[in-house]
């Protein structure tokens, strides 16, 4: 006897899937396709683009001053990257150890920035980092200093604001692995006279990689594109791949060579998450989705 409920259920889950994957069609693959394309053709002054089909744009990467450029981003999105990872890693440790009723609120406090705009907190960043700012001033006021210091237009300011910015993205992923973490390994290790050093490295370590490896991509290549953080902390002294992007397609209308920095960027996000899957399966995980 037939099921009249399996037709409607049948349905809706087909038409579900569909809709899944027209969005995704429509908004992830075509655009993806149209600027691997658009890296590959000719700039044109009125149009934008045209043929013929070159490698000009990949050929200009090579450029020493784009290569410097590149560089330079990746050493502030690196050094962005370790900070988050240098205090994320024992934050979210700190919060799956603590009582259960409390890992709820120290995750919405963790995410509660979120709530306003990334560049109303930049802006709020730039006031906090003025010369006449709250952070001077308090400085001043303490004794520590005699005259402001400059901290905004830095390096440092660009490298802290990406640090403010990212942190929840290196911890989420992080807790997640820690609350999955196996106590009865801990306490095996234990047992067999591993010190806490040797527990740690060879057992917490390997374990919790997977949720490393994916708190740098949250971190290390969004770092390199948010070039709003580079234009209001920076002053555009200290450009990151997102601004050569920016910049290609508003200001100099180069859109092949634009779309030609945002496929290495993809690039990039493609090998890091090969690292993430070999990662997850070296510890067991063949499904690459089981990891937060």
């Amino acid at each position: 006897m037939s099921n009249p409920t399996a037709t409607p259920k049948n349905s809706f889950r087909k038409a579900t899937l569909w809709l899944i994957w027209t969005w995704l069609i429509v908004f992830a693959l075509l655009p993806n396709i149209l600027v691997i394309a658009t890296s590959f053709l000719t700039r044109d002054t009125s149009n934008f683009i045209k043929l013929p089909v070159t490698i000009n744009s990949y050929q200009r990467m090579l450029d020493p001053l784009y290569l410097e450029v590149f560089l330079h981003s990746l050493w502030m999105a690196g050094i962005t990257t370790v900070l988050c990872l240098l205090f994320g890693y024992p934050f979210a440790w700190l919060v799956s150890k603590a009582k259960a009723r409390w890992q709820p609120l120290l995750m919405v406090m963790l995410i509660l920035p979120f709530w306003t705009n990334s560049l109303v907190r930049t802006y709020a960043l730039k006031l906090l980092f003025a010369n006449n700012g709250l952070l001077n001033r308090l400085l001043m006021s303490l004794g520590i200093i005699d005259k402001p210091i400059d901290i905004l237009y830095t390096q440092g300011a660009v490298i802290a604001g990406l640090t403010y910015l990212l942190f929840p993205f290196m911890v989420l992923p992080l807790y997640a692995v820690f609350t999955d973490l196996r106590e009865d390994m801990l306490l095996a290790s234990k047992d067999l006279g591993a010190s806490r050093l040797q527990t740690f490295w060879h057992v917490v370590l390997p374990l919790t990689t997977p949720g490393v490896i994916s708190g740098v991509l949250l971190v290390l290549l969004p770092a390199m594109g948010m070039f709003y953080v580079a234009d209001i902390l920076g002053g555009a002294r200290h450009l990151l791949v997102g601004n050569i992007i920016k910049n290609q397609f508003l200001d100099a209308r180069d859109w092949p060579f634009g779309a030609a920095a945002s496929v290495l960027l993809t690039l990039a996000m493609a090998m890091l998450l090969l690292a993430y899957r070999a990662s997850s399966r070296r510890i067991g995980k063949t499904d690459f989705n089981e990891v937060a």
